[in-house]
């Protein structure tokens, strides 16, 4: 078996920076290694993600159903592993990936009262890697922004690149209601915390990334 290990973070928090930048140095290293995003856009088994972005089952995000929603993912995850990278995983390689399994914890986690999130939590990593046989994490890498940071990022990558927010990323109060959520989560599966802003001041990318891959070497080196 190989290594498998995920960038997380609510939207704007820098995951795809810091992802990116942990694969070029990974590479430079000569480790052995594929670069895997979540959710699969490109891919057929996107379809049904595609749709509940778009807010064709409901334009709030709190009124959709959280477990029909994670299982929109967990398909594509399933889709993705299965025609992908399972043979390079199971010939020991290591995954990284921008998203996985824990997006569903932070997101549709936070549409779940705090008294039942346990149970939903024990609910979606028994789906995913008891029943559907995906692997799990060695290492999640949750990457921890004030939401009003990360807003004011995500309004400039917006002008940046032509995009527009999806219904999660419009929504400020469930922005924030996730990042609690992905606290909660990270303090329950063991996850690794990486704090962006310190006293106040947003970290610059070189230093968070210092942080971030120093925890990732820690876990190739099975420490």
């Amino acid at each position: 078996m190989g290594k498998l290990i995920v960038f997380e973070g609510t939207d704007g928090t820098g995951k795809s920076t810091q992802c990116a930048r942990a694969c070029k140095r990974l590479e430079a290293q000569g480790v052995r290694f594929q670069n895997i995003k979540f959710p699969q856009y490109d891919e057929p088994s996107s379809a049904l993600i595609k749709m509940y972005l778009a807010g064709e089952f409901g334009k709030d995000p709190d009124t959709i159903n959280p477990y029909a929603a994670s299982t929109f993912y967990a398909v594509d995850r399933y889709a993705g592993f299965a025609r992908g990278w399972k043979a390079f995983y199971d010939e020991g390689g290591v995954i990284v990936c921008d998203r996985y399994t824990t997006s569903n914890a932070v997101h549709q986690g936070s549409k779940v009262p705090e008294a039942e999130r346990a149970e939903f939590f024990r609910w979606l990593y028994d789906l995913e890697y008891d029943r559907m046989g995906l692997p799990r994490p060695d290492l999640v890498v949750l990457l921890d922004m004030p939401v009003e940071v990360s807003e004011q990022l995500m309004r400039k990558r917006e002008q940046s690149t032509g995009t527009h927010a999806d219904i999660h990323e419009r929504d400020e109060a469930y922005l924030e209601k996730c990042r609690a959520v992905a606290r909660q989560a990270a303090e329950y599966y063991g996850w690794k915390r990486v704090s962006c802003v310190q006293s106040g001041t947003l970290r610059s990318v070189e230093e968070i990334h210092e942080e971030v891959f120093s925890i990732v070497r820690t876990c190739l080196k099975g420490e």
